[in-house]
């Protein structure tokens, strides 16, 4: 498919084609949906912790004798129905992260670009770099664009300069074309694409790859 490269004033320069395999597959939600809840497992820190009945500090003596006072049977201080007891079934430091296999990440990763390839929320634009690494020369550069939505953009390499830059924007997110996380992609109002990125993507998951 044929897509428009912008400059970074906003204008049309050229067009660019990106692989079928790649920006026009039909859409997937199921791979969608277990991609994202993949990475939102594997963030969770798992640390919540509860302490049950034999971890409480207390005596184990019985408050009052078994028979003969007419209240109801009690072993100790550290039952779970009293207050300041052990707690039933509580939770306990756990790893919620799994492994998703490694094809359908890369075609969930293929499907969510189609998608926004598809609902024209994916621009091409042409290769830049924030030389003074300040986000008010980044800003300037978005106004150009959709400004203020929730924007991801797709870099060609780990460029030091716009990660320094886009680090105090809020509503903008940036990926590397290798290492994309679906949450942020699919989550995008607007997905801004760096020409060189988009020509790696064409490689890195193109209709060679696509048959894995």
């Amino acid at each position: 498919m044929n897509c428009k490269v912008f400059s970074k004033e906003g204008k049309e320069l050229r067009s660019i084609v990106l692989d079928d395999a790649v920006f026009g597959l039909p859409v997937n939600d199921d791979l969608i949906w277990y991609a994202i809840n993949n990475e939102l497992a594997n963030k969770r820190q798992g640390n919540a912790s509860t302490k049950g009945r034999a971890e409480i500090n207390g005596s184990n003596a019985k408050p009052y004798k078994q028979k003969g006072t007419g209240r109801a049977r009690r072993g100790d201080k550290k039952s779970p129905v009293l207050v300041g007891g052990g707690t039933i079934f509580g939770p306990k430091p756990r790893d919620f992260s799994y492994a998703l296999p490694k094809k359908a990440k890369r075609q969930a990763f293929r499907t969510i670009l189609s998608l926004k390839a598809q609902s024209d929320t994916l621009k091409v634009v042409e290769d830049f770099s924030i030389e003074s690494g300040k986000t008010k020369d980044l800003v300037k550069l978005l106004e150009n664009f959709q400004h203020g939505v929730r924007t991801v953009l797709i870099l060609k390499d780990d460029d030091p300069k716009i990660k320094r830059a886009a680090a105090n924007i809020p509503w903008l997110s940036y990926l590397s074309y290798n290492r994309l996380r679906a949450h942020d992609l699919f989550y995008g109002r607007q997905v801004l694409m760096l020409e060189t990125a988009a020509k790696n993507l064409n490689k890195f998951y193109g209709a060679k790859e696509a048959g894995e």
